[in-house]
């Protein structure tokens, strides 16, 4: 499954062309976005015979000057083509302006990473997420989320939710397969999964465990959803070393949180819920893993958000790979007892028990 990128048989003429795109990415990303925000690529991919520069340039009311800029840059990405004096769009081009994934990567990119990834040096010297400061003073992007800037704000959770949404039907399936009754939502946020899970299982009481801020967000959301009595909340920092879970549960769900923490944090996290949890209790673990997917574009997405967590989210996380999370799992007195790949777009569900006392 793990086959991905491999450039053992690319020429030095190929390498070198490959680093300059590297050494000219930012460049090339701004630029085709620039050209997808201004309509430019929208007029091409619905162009059946091309356009001229100037034909462009009059009907967008821009300047033949930046038109050009623009779609020469993106030429040199492949998302316009050229013949003669005409551009048009290309399959890449197509992508870059319909498909949902791309265009909510992009966003994520630009109003969440951009600015903040300059200091990435620093942010993997000092082990903090030094880029965050764009935003404003706060340790982690966590408690923050809800003060971000409005286009910050929404391309964050556009992009949290595109990835987990997919997964939750077909989670929710195995969950309810195993009869769980009291289920803890850790890290549950905005508490879309607990009203999801509360709609579709209705003998299961969910219970989301989440910062103050976000809770309070889920709150307004659980009540006009009417569900006020089949989800409640617990505020609690999972960072803080005190911070304790409720009791009383046969089962507790983790969706893209525990990406949200060093290996450490996450080995004290997972072991307090193998304490609350109760006997034949199960966790749930919802994690995109990237040498768990099926298509190296997935790979390639997962991994190369990894920086985000270092430079903006927390400094210490990153997307993990299923021998660092086992390694995990085992530190904290729970074994694996079934993993479920290709859940949604790039999920895995990993199933674990606590060990035996035998």
């Amino acid at each position: 499954m793990n086959h991905f990128f491999d450039v053992s048989k690319m020429s030095a003429k190929q390498a070198q062309y490959e680093a300059q795109k590297i050494a000219f990415a930012p460049i090339v990303f701004q630029s085709v976005r620039v050209l997808r925000e201004s309509g430019i690529l929208k007029l091409l991919n619905e162009s059946r015979l091309g356009m001229s520069i100037e034909a462009i340039a009059e009907q967008l009311s821009m300047t033949p000057y930046s038109v050009s800029v623009l779609l020469e840059s993106s030429l040199s990405a492949g998302a316009v083509a050229k013949d003669g004096e005409l551009f048009s769009g290309t399959k890449i081009g197509y992508f870059l302006q319909n498909d949902p994934m791309t265009r909510i990567n992009m966003d994520f990119n630009h109003y969440v990473n951009y600015l903040g990834l300059y200091d990435l040096d620093k942010a993997v010297e000092q082990g903090k997420p030094v880029g965050l400061k764009v935003f404003g003073e706060w340790e982690t992007i966590y408690p923050g989320l809800t003060s971000l800037p409005e286009k910050a704000k929404k391309a964050w959770f556009d992009f949290d939710h595109f990835y987990s949404d997919s997964a939750f039907e077909a989670a929710l399936a195995i969950i309810g397969g195993d009869n769980r009754k009291r289920l803890l939502d850790i890290g549950g946020n905005t508490g879309r999964f607990s009203r999801l899970c509360a709609a579709t299982l209705p003998t299961c009481h969910v219970t989301i465990v989440d910062l103050p801020e976000q809770l309070s967000v889920a709150q307004v959301e659980i009540e006009a959803a009417g569900l006020s009595d089949r989800i409640d909340t617990h505020a609690a920092n999972m960072l803080d070393v005190a911070a304790q879970l409720p009791q009383g549960f046969d089962g507790a769900w983790m969706s893209q949180f525990l990406d949200c923490f060093g290996e450490e944090d996450i080995v004290r996290i997972l072991s307090k819920v193998a304490k609350g949890i109760d006997d034949g209790g199960k966790v749930y673990i919802l994690e995109p893993m990237w040498d768990r997917q099926k298509y190296e574009t997935s790979a390639y997405c997962l991994i190369n958000t990894s920086p985000y967590f270092t430079a903006m989210a927390n400094g210490t996380s990153k997307m993990f790979n299923l021998g660092e999370l086992t390694r995990c799992i085992l530190k904290a007195g729970l074994v694996v007892c079934d993993i479920q790949d290709n859940i949604g777009f790039c999920h895995s569900l990993i199933v674990c028990e606590k060990k035996s006392k035998g």
